[in-house]
């Protein structure tokens, strides 16, 4: 199937979104709540592109938006361009602290405005990091309370039971909102404290307990295996193909 984005015909499968056509092609479309691992939320409307569907053209959200006909996209005008600076003025003000969205407003050319802000925050609600927590399986952190006291929280403000300190939630953040602080030997994160495991073989500080008994509870993998780093593990199952092969 093709479709023109920017007049330029491009081969698509059917069910593609347009930001996954225009990221195989090239085309910048700007993303906030997208991340490659968990597809599309449509919830920070950065994405927002101008689709022509015969004679009807409406502004749609490209991370959303699948492809099932021939259409004509525009990723950027008039209109979409303030759209995205006006998203971008907002959060900014939501979330000042942020060096991200600090540069992004000076990048958009953003003009000042009088909402109130905390000069402390750096969320901006994109729950990128709730929806890690989700994949994983654990579902430790959520959206707590509405309107302007919503956040991203633990049950409570409490260290959670279900929180396995993988880190993946602070990994995925674009603007850095999530602490985490680790030393050899611990990682503290989400008001919980870890220990760190080490590999068994070179001796590098890789993950917590409890993410590894996760792990091997899920999948099933050898004990002698999981206490390996990454690397450590590569090395490991090379040294067995080779061995096999012999």
């Amino acid at each position: 199937m093709r479709i023109s984005i920017n007049q330029q015909e491009i081969d698509v499968n059917p069910g593609e979104t347009i930001l996954e056509a225009t990221r195989k092609t090239g085309i910048n479309v700007p993303t906030l709540c997208y991340h490659e691992a968990f597809g599309g939320q449509g919830m920070c409307r950065m994405c927002m592109v101008e689709v022509k569907n015969g004679n009807t053209t409406r502004l749609v959200a490209a991370c959303t938006y699948p492809i099932y006909e021939e259409i004509e996209v525009k990723t950027s005008t008039p209109a979409i361009e303030k759209i995205r600076r006006n998203i971008v003025t907002l959060l900014y003000r939501t979330a000042p602290k942020s060096e991200f969205m600090e540069k992004l407003y000076k990048e958009y050319n953003c003009v000042e405005n009088q909402l109130s802000i905390d000069q402390d925050e750096r969320c901006i609600l994109c729950r990128l990091c709730v929806k890690a927590c989700e994949e994983i399986g654990s579902s430790a952190i959520s959206a707590i309370f509405r309107g302007t006291e919503k956040r991203v929280s633990t049950p409570f403000d409490e260290a959670a039971t279900m929180c396995i300190g993988c880190g993946a939630c602070a990994e995925v953040c674009p603007t850095d909102a999530i602490e985490l602080s680790e030393t050899d030997e611990e990682r503290t994160i989400w008001n919980k404290t870890f220990a760190i495991v080490h590999c068994e073989r070179c001796g590098q500080a890789f993950t917590t307990k409890e993410q590894l008994d996760y792990i091997v509870s899920r999948t099933g993998i050898e004990s002698n295996v999981a206490n390996l780093c990454e690397d450590c593990r590569k090395k490991n199952l090379a040294a067995r193909i080779n061995q096999f092969n012999q």
